[in-house]
């Protein structure tokens, strides 16, 4: 079985204190609901488990229902970092799901295209990694805004969710992660170390994340809100 595991657990900083920016409203719906209904629409998914905010954990339920996200098996608390949250939503995974999908639930343009695309890359590489080339010059900038140098943009990659993997190998790398108490970023860093072969799945720059004020006007363009 294929599973998603969204996760909306965490501080939105960025877009003010006490913001939970997962349960926002963009146009008529809040930006957690996009993600849902795009996974609920993925033939790709055959459940989800939903990691959020220990206060928000009644909201979600409720969330859930509203929109007829039948394929949401768990709506649980998350931890202070996605780290925890996605360690979290792991373990509730049952034995017979060998896909799972990570997906940021801040990131409401997500479709089922994407999702499907990425489960198909996992299933045959063991993981697919949702991911954009960078096309503009970028600099790097040790101290204030003086440049230091200029990057070789040809090889680099943005990478965005969902992260989708074998089951097994995300398990493994996470205890890995775990053994040497390292932070990582994202999944697919868990990964790295211990396979040589993450695969990303090209994706559209329209695939954004709600990170500041401004994001919500972009994403309700997008979605044509």
């Amino acid at each position: 079985m294929n599973y998603g595991v969204i996760v909306a657990a965490g501080k939105s900083e960025r877009m003010g204190p006490d913001v939970d920016k997962a349960f926002l409203s963009l146009g008529t719906k809040p930006v957690l609901a996009y993600s849902l209904i795009a996974f609920e629409k993925c033939p790709d998914i055959d459940g989800v488990i939903l990691v959020v905010r220990k206060d928000r954990v009644d909201s979600a339920r409720a969330m859930v229902q509203l929109f007829g996200c039948y394929k949401v098996r768990k709506v649980i608390a998350g931890g202070a970092t996605r780290q925890i949250s996605v360690k979290i939503g792991l373990s509730q995974l049952n034995h017979d799901v060998s896909i799972v999908a990570v997906h940021d639930g801040a990131r409401p343009c997500i479709t089922p295209l994407i999702i499907s695309e990425t489960v198909k890359s996992a299933r045959k590489f063991g993981s697919g990694v949702a991911a954009v080339k960078i096309t503009d010059t970028v600099k790097e900038v040790k101290k204030g805004f003086i440049v230091s140098k200029t990057i070789d943009r040809t090889m680099l990659w943005a990478v965005q969710t969902p992260q989708t993997f074998r089951v097994d190998l995300l398990t493994k790398a996470f205890n890995v992660v775990s053994r040497k108490r390292l932070t990582v970023t994202d999944e697919a860093s868990a990964v790295e170390l211990v396979s040589r072969d993450v695969r990303l799945v090209p994706t559209a720059l329209s695939n954004i994340k709600i990170t500041v004020p401004d994001d919500l006007i972009l994403a309700a363009a997008v979605l044509r809100l």
